[in-house]
């Protein structure tokens, strides 16, 4: 028998990642109900079997509803707009964010759903499109522990590492977190390679000899690629980048925790993003080298 057998699962948000997600999760044995703003993709899915909602209530008559949208806004939209998942008042369904949202704003609809008798876990993802296609990603959980007891199941279909962080808020916490490493790194792995180009090195060669030694990593390793190829197809847009990394500062100062890197980061996308590069992926801010 397939893990998510008998499992209702209604899925919404089909980008680069949700629609992968969506079939991974129909393959282990899954009823997957999708819904999507843009409805070819909504078409697409429901062409290979899936069943199709007519909005977010509608989805979340299911087990589970796993949300994977752009931004904190239309998590919100989804949850507590016209249709949105709180009036399905289904209160055997818990609601799975997989997006990446604020902090502040994650903790706030987790307390308006369970005000509504319905659950919430914020289980957002590293790894990218490729990572979702092959169920690999990396999913970093916050929930309460009956919650995550629950939703193994579902993560463990969709990720490689699968690390239970803390309470609603803290898989959030983690996340802002990873995206300040990916697009620092993302920065290092640049400015070394226009040091390198400009001194008159064989970029292919610099990157051969780097790979393997302290300075390695997955993001030399794929992005750093990319750099080389300029191949700048979005596995993960500037424009993610960017919003990701606002939300982090944003969250850190609540803490009054200064990030002047960070800071130095976001404004480097930003220049992309005014430059119309918005939708390239994020391994094109060498672009701005």
């Amino acid at each position: 028998m397939k893990p998510l057998t008998s499992t209702k699962i209604g899925f919404i948000g089909l980008g680069l990642m949700g629609k992968p997600m969506a079939r991974n999760l129909r393959n282990a044995g899954a009823q997957v109900t999708v819904f999507n703003r843009s409805q070819p993709s909504v078409d697409e899915l429901v062409n290979e079997g899936f069943e199709a909602a007519d909005s977010p209530a509608c989805a979340a008559r299911s087990n589970f509803v796993i949300c994977m949208v752009s931004d904190t806004a239309a998590v919100e939209n989804v949850l507590f707009g016209q249709n949105g998942v709180i009036e399905s008042n289904n209160s055997d369904c818990t609601v799975i964010d997989m997006g990446t949202t604020e902090v502040t704003a994650t903790r706030e609809f987790a307390e308006r759903l369970d005000a509504a008798g319905i659950r919430y876990v914020d289980a957002p993802v590293s790894g990218g499109e490729i990572g979702a296609v092959n169920g690999q990603l990396s999913i970093m959980v916050g929930a309460a522990d009956v919650d995550m007891l629950r939703t193994r199941s579902i993560f463990d279909v969709l990720g490689r590492r699968v690390v239970h962080v803390g309470e609603v808020g803290s898989g959030q916490i983690a996340k802002a977190a990873n995206q300040i490493i990916v697009g620092l790194t993302i920065g290092a792995v640049a400015e070394a390679f226009a040091l390198a180009r400009d001194g008159g090195a064989d970029l292919d060669r610099v990157w051969q000899a780097l790979g393997g030694g302290f300075a390695d990593s997955r993001i030399l390793q794929l992005h750093g690629r990319r750099m080389i190829d300029e191949s700048y197809a979005p596995g993960g847009k500037i424009t993610t980048q960017h919003k990701d990394l606002v939300q982090a500062l944003k969250f850190a100062q609540t803490n009054q925790t200064e990030l002047p890197s960070t800071a130095l980061c976001r404004d480097l996308y930003q220049k992309l993003i005014q430059r119309g590069e918005g939708e390239l992926d994020h391994s094109a801010l060498f672009r701005l080298y």
